[in-house]
This record gives C-alpha cells, structure tokens and sequence, in this order.
C-alpha cells in the first residue's frame, strides 16, 4: 500500500481520483470503481502497489506487439481490479478481483526488474489487468527497469487522464493500446466507459511522445464487426496516427457476461484486414486465429516477407536492422540480427 497521486480532497471531505475519466468520488472507506485505490484516514492510497497476481514469462507477440523486439521475451504481470468494467473480460478473474480474492503475492519494484534480468528477458509487461489503475507502481518499476537496461511495455485500454500520463508513461518504451471499438454505444454498453479518452490517448502517444504503440480491435459478432465501423476506425487510424501504426484484429471468444455471443469467424477478420489495407493501413495483423499471411510482416514497397509468423512463433526473419533489403525503413524498435524463435511455452514464474 502507498500514497497514491492524482487525487484531491473536495469541499464535502469526500476524495476525487483524478487518475482516469472515471473521476471516482470516494468517502472515508470508500474504495473507487477499479477496488484498489481507496480513501483511508483522508488519504488516498494505492492497494495495488507492490502486489502481483503471478509472474509469466511471455512471447512479446503475445502482448500483441509485432514491430518491437520481434522474437523475444517479455515478463509479464499484473495486480488485481480494473478501471473498465468490460462485460467480455478474458482476464475478469484478476480484473474483477479485490486483492485479497486474487492471491496477491508481495514484490517491490527492485525484485521485478531483478526477475526479469535473471531470466534474461529484454522487457517487463505491465498486464492482464489493466495498468493505469497502479500507475505509481508502474513509474516505479519502469523508472527502475531503465537504470538497469530493461524496457518497459504497458498493455492499456488507454483510459487515463491528460493530468497522469505523462507521469505514468515517463519512462515507457512500448505500448498495446485495446481501441474495443469505434462507437461510443459499445463503450457505454460493454465496458461501462467513454471512447473520447481512449482516442485522446492514442493521439497523445502519436504526437507528444516516442513511445513506440500498437492498436488491437477485438471483434466481437454483433457488436463492433460491422464493416463500416471498421472502415470508419480504420480511416480515424489513418488521419490521426498515420499508416504505419499497426493494428490487430483478433478473434473474440465467450467469456465472463459475453458468453452467449459466438466466437468471431476468421472470415469477419479477414475482411477487417482487407478494410484496413484498403485504407491505407500498411501493417494489419490477425491474432487469435491461425492465419500466417495475416501474422506476416511484410514490405509495404516491395511486398517481400520480413517476418514470418505462426500464431506467436517467428518462423522467418529478414530484417537489416530496420530496413527491408529493398532499403524501405520498416517502423518499430527491432533488435540488430533479431531474436531466435520461441522454443518454450510461457513459463511459471516465483521472485
């Protein structure tokens, strides 16, 4: 538990969380709506901080991040709670979680980057519940992470105020934004959100910083896999963030309080990535389905295959540094000479 940041006391005593849109206002006691950032004593504080739900050792495609540091591995972990409130949740046992329902295990922010150095991975994730919500952990561990050669990625649904980013994106190097849909009814509706902030954020990523970020869309049949909203989706991509922000469409599958919806049909996402192509999109990919063509990166100028992929696992890579042999740069941050491809399933991890 810590002091957090981003709150101020109001006239009724009452404490506002100014860390994401959602604007909590809590009274003594109170926790806010992601469970662990509660008022006690007049202060608040941050539950999450120094707490994981587990430790794993994942591929970074996995995060999905195509463009940066392709092949390798990243250390993955969480806490418990969220700030969204998506009803198809795939982590909503975590997400949906107080602390002391998730088997929260201690950890400072020392013993994770020292985790991953010992298991020689290049990165750490921030995931599985969404990091904003233990943002002073997160510049903690990020800001420890860069003194000691270690990159950072946070895996985000992007919901998080003008006034925090800055501070919790200070030292991050990568970033997978989940843009869940391009209409304000699904956000209402599936994730008890707004678009507007999430689209704020992609935008504040793009111009103000250089981070590196992708962009995953789950389709979900019924909801958001109407090809008008894709185009409309792909077109705002375009205008805003430019061609070479690569965007994910991946397969949903029931869970949580989404469980009578079916699971998205390969078809709906090729499709999806035709859409994306044919608007200008130069790097589109598939995720949750067996598809190597639209898991492949390839040179948008002379159509030769730079990386080829099979679900998560690299089984062609040709990059020149960052460069095609054609001499197109291709965007990202890669490695010289890449990363050899995933042998092991994700591991189990104790500190």
């Amino acid at each position: 538990m810590k002091e957090a940041l981003w709150w101020h006391k109001e006239a009724d005593g009452r404490i506002l969380c100014t860390l994401c849109p959602r604007f909590c206002r809590m009274g003594e006691g109170q926790a806010g709506f992601c469970y662990i950032r509660k008022n006690i004593g007049g202060k608040l504080y941050s539950l999450g901080y120094g707490t994981s739900t587990g430790f794993a050792i994942d591929p970074i495609e996995k995060k999905p991040l195509n463009h940066f540091l392709p092949g390798s591995e990243i250390l993955s972990f969480g806490t418990a709670g969220c700030n969204l409130g998506c009803r198809f949740c795939q982590n909503w046992s975590i997400s949906k979680a107080k602390l002391d329902e998730a088997q929260s295990l201690g950890a400072t922010a020392e013993q994770v980057v020292e985790l991953a150095i010992r298991n020689r991975v290049p990165s750490i994730a921030f995931t599985y519940n969404d990091p904003v919500i233990w943002g002073e952990f997160v510049i903690d561990i990020s800001c420890t992470a860069r003194e000691r050669g270690i990159k950072s990625v946070m895996v985000t649904a992007g919901y998080i105020t003008p006034e925090a980013r800055p501070e919790v994106y200070r030292y991050i190097d990568a970033a997978n934004v989940d843009l869940k849909a391009f209409t304000e009814r699904f956000y209402h509706k599936l994730t008890f959100s707004h678009l507007d902030p999430v689209l704020d954020t992609l935008r504040w990523l793009k111009n103000e910083t250089d981070i590196w970020f992708e962009i995953t869309n789950l389709m979900i049949p019924g909801e958001n896999d109407d090809p008008g909203e894709t185009q409309r989706l792909c077109d705002w991509v375009v205008e805003n963030l430019g061609d070479a922000v690569p965007l994910h469409f991946t397969a949903f599958h029931p869970d949580f309080k989404l469980i009578d919806k079916p699971r998205t049909p390969a078809a709906t996402l090729r499709h999806a990535r035709q859409i994306a192509l044919s608007a200008g999109i130069k790097y589109c990919y598939l995720g949750n389905v067996f598809d190597d063509d639209g898991q492949t990166t390839t040179c948008p100028s002379c159509h030769r295959v730079l990386i080829r992929r099979s679900w998560h696992d690299i089984l062609e890579y040709k990059l020149e540094g960052n460069r095609c042999s054609c001499g197109e740069e291709i965007p990202g941050r890669f490695a010289a000479g890449g990363f050899p491809a995933h042998k092991d399933k994700p591991k189990s991890l104790v500190l």
